[in-house]
């Protein structure tokens, strides 16, 4: 079984889509999951939740527990399923319980700032 760290990502971080700032935390949280490449979740009070479109898409991770997504409307572009958020996970993953994890790509960054 691989192993979980879930700490406190230093400094501030951004996250963007087709270059709209959507937030900026210096609350944000990074998980360390082995073989994977970190991930920041952003506590949910600092992003702009207007942006986000609730869909049915959910996924089930046996150590974190089950995903709920959301998509990114913007002027520009709607990009589909892109942010993830565990609301009742694991207990070993309880400390991201309600924050939102972006998947980047060409039109999401994710940057410390």
């Amino acid at each position: 079984m691989s192993s979980i760290r879930i700490h406190k990502a230093e400094g501030t971080w951004v996250v963007r889509s087709g270059g709209a700032v959507l937030g900026e935390s210096n609350q944000a949280l990074e998980l360390e999951e082995e073989g994977h490449s970190p991930v920041i979740y952003f506590p949910r009070a600092d992003i702009a939740m207007a942006f986000l479109d609730p869909g049915s898409k959910t996924s089930h991770c046996p150590k974190k527990g089950d995903a709920t997504y959301y998509s990114i409307a913007n002027k520009s572009s709607v990009s589909k399923n892109v942010v993830w958020s565990y609301e009742d996970p694991t207990e070993a993953v309880a400390a991201i319980k309600g924050y939102l994890a972006f998947h980047q790509g060409d039109s999401i960054k994710v940057e410390r700032i």
